[in-house]
């Protein structure tokens, strides 16, 4: 099999070009030489198949970051067909040298010139034909995110792919740390020659928004204003989804599973209807919520806005200990706190390092984004709930804020932060479904993994012995929350609700259909009987635990993984439980001595 590996600087587009090769295929794999799962997928390319590695964004080959050594390793280690070296036309003064590095490794090469569209805006002409004379290489200008120019170079891949035979050099990869000077010099000589950029582009739109989205004093007031308007629209335009789906799903169970198992034994029909039907109908409920969450945040992160978002936060986040990139993986965590937490390998200061990786898991993610608009769409009227998700995110960011005071001093830093700032895009809607349909499918597979499971086993629990009724103090799950009843009461958390947080352990996915599982409900009927077991206190309290505890066993072995510290990982766990314990007790039991 081929093996064609993406290399690219941060922001230059590699993943879209990867995901438009790609589509949906793509998977993630270990490699010979390095210690860290590289995203991967099987293409058809010039009647060969052939596997596209998607390799770390990196700067140049000569860092001593973890993504630089992946990059160096993956080269020295795996012989590959092709590299295709992916650049900034806008940027190529400051790009070229990775090439020129790449060049020198004689391995089989083509220059993808991305983002002709912006170049040309600015006002910059490349002569690709003598560029590529002098580099000795196939360079073609294209457009990742439209598609403009790709059939050229996947052409140019194919014909590389079918004269060349793998390259692997590692004592040229050695050779290439001893020879910055020389690549400098190349790299201005090209550059003189080839490149035309003005003065001053000619494209100030960025310019003129950063005035405003980046002023010293509303900069940050018009993020915060601008993330709450968007939960706004979430919330509006997803509830009619929500509310179609959960519609489909009780009529699915009423007309087609109830009538399959009414002739099967009564445990067995209650454990595959009240069991593993309303625990993953109930989780699967919220999935349009979830995809319209990740539509929306994907135009913001393709659009540029975030890396603004860490320039402003840059000056309250050194006052922590910690810089503008850790803002930006705090952001990422809100998706899931897995890769957020191994993108701290572009983190050259260990401690920083460290110190980013503590307070990631406090983010608000999505599997816990789940179990927030569960509880408040059963408990908060429909102008209240906004403002709830939104005092909740607000709270995330309080309680990262706090771990990060309280710890900078054992992780001290003086590494300097540098942050590039792209230009505004706005994302194709090819790379908006595109998004969407990868976080649908991430869930289909952490429910195929954890949801099932979780829900039958809390049913097991809330049915067994059987000679008591479900759910009640007798059963096995009874007996469970009466153990951390002395824990949990002084937060206002019930037996029933102590289960739902003893399996979100596991997965946060897991939370409501446990609910679901133990009140036998699901939908509608499962969030009006919550309303009447719980008050909007309690729900508070339950939101907050749920929000600061433990995230996941996937974030438990990440954070080990990454820290190569079991003692750290355990600190971030007893971090966590204990934090998330006084926060909900000092909101619960204030809200019951004033009166609530």
């Amino acid at each position: 099999m081929k093996r064609i590996a993406l290399l690219g600087m941060p922001n230059t587009g590699k993943s879209t070009l990867f995901n438009r090769i790609s589509g949906a295929s793509a998977r993630v794999g270990n490699w010979p030489g390095i210690t860290v799962d590289l995203m991967s997928a099987k293409i058809l390319i010039g009647g060969h198949i052939a596997e596209l590695i998607d390799l770390p964004g990196i700067y140049d080959l000569h860092g001593f970051s973890e993504d630089e050594q992946v990059v160096r390793h993956f080269l020295a280690d795996n012989p590959v067909d092709l590299v295709i070296i992916l650049l900034n036309s806008s940027q190529i003064d400051r790009q070229l040298s990775l090439v020129l590095q790449i060049k020198k490794l004689q391995l089989p090469a083509i220059l993808a010139l991305n983002m002709a569209d912006e170049a040309k805006q600015t006002g910059i002409t490349i002569d690709t034909e003598n560029l590529a004379k002098a580099l000795q290489i196939p360079v073609m200008q294209m457009s990742a995110k439209y598609g403009d120019g790709l059939p050229k170079a996947l052409q140019a891949a194919t014909a590389i792919i079918n004269q060349n035979q793998p390259a692997s050099n590692p004592q040229l990869i050695s050779q290439l740390l001893q020879e910055d000077n020389q690549i400098e010099q190349e790299m201005d000589a090209l550059i003189q020659h080839h490149v035309q950029i003005p003065a001053t582009l000619s494209d100030n739109t960025t310019d003129k928004l950063d005035k405003i989205l980046l002023h010293k004093w509303f900069g940050l007031p018009i993020f915060f204003a601008a993330m709450f308007v968007l939960f706004q629209f979430i919330f509006t335009a997803g509830k009619p989804l929500q509310d179609g789906l959960a519609w489909v799903l009780n009529l699915f169970r009423a007309d087609i599973l109830t009538p399959l198992f009414a002739s099967t034994p009564a445990w067995f029909s209650g454990l595959m209807l009240d069991g593993i039907y309303n625990g993953v109908a109930t989780v699967a409920a919220f999935v349009p919520i979830i995809v319209l969450f990740f539509l929306v945040m994907s135009m913001v992160e393709d659009s540029g806005y975030l890396s603004r978002a860490a320039f402003l936060m840059d000056a309250l986040m050194a006052k922590m200990g910690l810089d503008g990139r850790g803002f930006v993986m705090m952001l990422m965590g809100f998706g899931c706190n897995v890769p957020a937490l191994m993108g701290t390998r572009i983190m050259r200061s260990r401690p920083m390092r460290l110190l980013t990786m503590l307070v990631i898991p406090l983010s608000l993610c999505s599997a816990r984004l789940q179990v927030f608009i569960f509880i408040i769409t059963a408990l908060f009227s429909a102008k209240q709930a906004p403002l709830i998700l939104f005092a909740l995110y607000v709270m995330s960011f309080a309680t990262m804020f706090l771990t990060a005071l309280l710890f900078q001093g054992q992780y001290k830093n003086a590494e300097p932060f540098l942050l590039e700032l792209p230009p505004y895009r706005f994302p194709t809607a090819r790379q908006i479904i595109l998004r969407g349909w990868h976080e649908v499918k991430h869930f289909l597979v952490r429910a195929t993994k954890f949801i099932v499971i979780g829900v039958v086993l809390v049913w097991a629990l809330t049915h067994f012995p059987s000679n008591v009724p479900a759910a009640s103090a007798g059963t096995l799950a009874g007996q469970l929350g009466a153990l951390f009843a002395p824990i949990l009461d002084p937060i206002g958390i019930n037996s029933q609700l102590a289960i739902a947080l003893i399996f979100g352990f596991v997965a946060k996915e897991i939370v409501i259909g446990s609910l679901a599982v133990i009140y036998g409900l699901q939908g509608d009927a499962l969030m009006t009987h919550m309303a009447t077991q719980i008050d909007w206190v309690q729900a508070m309290s339950f939101m907050l635990f749920t929000l600061i505890y433990t995230p996941c066993l996937s974030t438990i072995a990440t954070l080990k993984s990454e820290s190569k510290s079991s003692a750290f990982m355990w600190l971030s766990i007893a971090w966590s439980l204990g934090l998330a314990w006084v926060v909900s007790f000092v909101f619960y039991q204030s809200a019951r001595w004033l009166g609530y």
